[in-house]
């Protein structure tokens, strides 16, 4: 399969339109659970993200075997639809013009979270496989 091959389109394309839907329903119901005080939707995958990532990270580093089309399908697609770091940078602005200290506060949750989930769950993937 070559990098631009019909299957590796279809699965990246697959896998990002299922991921983004996935980031769209966490925002609503995490605005309806939460409010729309912070932006908990985008924390939400960032932190999800960075967990799942680190988890096949953490197995493919410890031998799991993983076809370069699932790896096209659940990280290039899913995740990459999923995550969105655009939307945290917007997100970030915004919360910048209402309150600087909460925007430091947003942005120290997402960078410690996301990479506590990500060194946590590589962990568990490299003992797990």
């Amino acid at each position: 399969m070559t990098a631009f091959s019909p299957l590796a389109l279809l699965l990246v394309g697959a896998g990002g339109a299922a991921g983004s839907i996935l980031r769209y329903a966490v925002g609503i119901w995490s605005t309806a659970w939460l409010g729309s005080f912070m932006p908990w939707g985008t924390l939400a995958v960032n932190v999800t993200g960075s967990a799942i990532i680190g988890l096949l990270g953490g197995a493919m580093a410890a031998g799991l075997p993983m076809p370069p089309e699932a790896r096209l399908l659940l990280i290039t697609g899913i995740l990459g639809g999923f995550t969105t770091f655009s939307a945290f940078s917007l997100d970030t602005g915004v919360l910048w013009q209402r309150s600087p200290g909460l925007a430091l506060g947003y942005l120290a949750a997402t960078l410690g979270l996301g990479l506590g989930a990500f060194a946590l769950c590589h962990a568990l993937g490299r003992r797990l496989f």
